[in-house]
């Protein structure tokens, strides 16, 4: 692969000053002077060519501390967000480099005889910021309950557009310390709270287990996500406004300068707590470099994209296969799709016009095992019905529920338990959609964490629209 030397962070400064798609109020990082923190000059590191982009700025973290001219130290008490245990802190033992590695690391210890927890946090904002471009990670994270590693971005200025999630926010990864298969890729935006989010699960190994690379495609009116080269989310369709006003142009909010930071959350409304099985002497968030890139120009001239509704097939169901006589591929995003998160184990199989669900473990939440059919048409004022048939090996509960993945995951059917036996049942619900058009609702049937790994058989399912 053809290479090239890795700029200086002052030469990439003066590429991003002579960058034509980036005049978005860069002028404040591009004159601020480069603080002589670094205690010595880090070596030079061949970075990789890449087709049609230069080298906006990049940090190998060869040196013996972290660049205080690119990244910031973010201090926070426990609790600042998400309801995560961890106090943010400046400290070296939280935030260090070793052998070309950038480590972020997470410390249980005592305070005032309750556990007390420590971590790190490090931004580039006000120093490295950018409008576009591609960014390029390669991180090593943690495995254990209740640890949450991640490389995202927040702009510049967040009331530029309004407070969060007005601003816009980009995740890169994240990934679950008690799930390291599964990596997610999301941005946040709009008021009210909208989301669109990737998944990549691996099949063998974890994220954990050795370093990958995780990098960001950001364009006017397209991101794109990747890992390990390996292109598997894209997002166009987004928005942003004050409540009860009208939409900002598109592509607001995310044509405004982002910065790249990364930390290790402790808990949180996500991951849950930290339990006996967390080794916290491996609780290190591992960056073996970040690199940003950017393309000489981007056409900026984008318009959102229309929205496209599923119709109906011709006996009024928006279900595609609800009668399962296509043994279709249940991973890829077409009609249906099975999907395994947090702890849960298990498989699906079409066959004689019903799938059927075995489960192995249930995990930790409902949806650790869990079949879905997205794309479902949902428009405001309209009433649904949604019906299917379902039995089990032995008794048991399931959920269903039409949810919003776009829309902050709200439920247009709410999470609706029932209980399913040996005896084959139809099972049907009615419900009014009351809030904006959607053109990606999706049916979920949710099978984990109900205290049973019982199998369960579903056929005939349909959502219609009834007067």
């Amino acid at each position: 692969m053809k290479k090239f030397k890795a700029l200086s962070f002052m030469a990439a400064i003066a590429l991003l000053a002579g960058t034509a798609s980036c005049g978005n109020n860069n002028s404040e990082t591009q004159s601020k002077k480069t603080p002589e923190t670094t205690t010595s000059a880090p070596e030079v590191v061949d970075v990789p060519e890449l087709d049609g982009y230069s080298l906006l700025w990049n940090d190998e973290f060869s040196g013996d501390a972290l660049d205080e001219s690119k990244w910031n130290y973010e201090p926070h008490e426990p609790g600042w967000t998400n309801e995560e245990l961890q106090e943010y802190t400046t400290s070296t033992d939280n935030v260090f480099l070793r052998d070309g590695k950038l480590v972020i690391k997470a410390i249980k210890s005592d305070k005032n005889g309750k556990d007390y927890y420590t971590s790190g946090k490090v931004t580039g904002q006000n120093k490295t910021d950018f409008t576009y471009g591609k960014v390029v990670v390669s991180a090593k994270v943690p495995e254990g309950q209740g640890l949450w590693p991640a490389i995202w971005m927040m702009p510049k200025d967040e009331s530029f557009y309004g407070q969060w999630p007005k601003c816009g926010e980009i995740d890169i990864m994240e990934v679950l310390g008690n799930d390291v298969r599964t990596a997610y890729g999301t941005i946040h935006f709009g008021e009210p709270h909208g989301e669109v989010q990737g998944t990549y699960g691996l099949t063998s190994g974890s994220y954990a287990d050795s370093f990958h690379e995780y990098s960001v495609e950001w364009e006017p009116g397209e991101i794109r996500w990747y890992i390990d080269g390996e292109l598997y989310h894209s997002a166009n369709d987004w928005f942003t406004a004050e409540k009860g006003g009208d939409e900002k142009p598109y592509p607001a909010p995310f044509n405004q300068p982002f910065f790249v930071q990364m930390n290790l959350a402790v808990g949180g409304t996500w991951p849950g707590n930290p339990d006996a099985t967390t080794d916290f002497d491996k609780a290190e968030f591992e960056i073996d470099y970040v690199r940003v890139y950017q393309k000489p120009e981007y056409d900026t001239n984008v318009k959102k994209p229309e929205k496209v509704y599923r119709q109906a097939l011709e006996d009024g169901n928006f279900i595609f296969n609800g009668d399962f006589s296509e043994a279709e591929d249940l991973t890829d995003d077409v009609n249906w799709k099975f999907l395994l998160f947090n702890g849960g184990e298990g498989s699906a199989e079409i066959k004689d016009n019903m799938i059927i669900i075995k489960s192995e473990a249930e995990g930790t939440e409902d949806y650790s095992v869990q079949l879905v059919q997205p794309d479902l048409p949902m428009i405001k004022g309209k009433k649904y019905r949604a019906t299917f048939n379902a039995y089990a090996d032995e008794e048991r509960d399931i959920v269903v529920c039409v949810s919003a993945p776009s829309a902050g995951w709200i439920r247009y059917l709410q999470d609706t338990k029932l209980t399913v036996t040996p005896e084959k049942q139809t099972f049907t619900y009615d419900f009014e959609m009351k809030e904006k058009d959607d053109n990606n609702g999706r049916l979920e049937f949710n099978l984990g964490h109900r205290g049973s790994t019982a199998t369960v058989y579903i056929s005939n399912v349909r959502v219609e629209e009834i007067k």
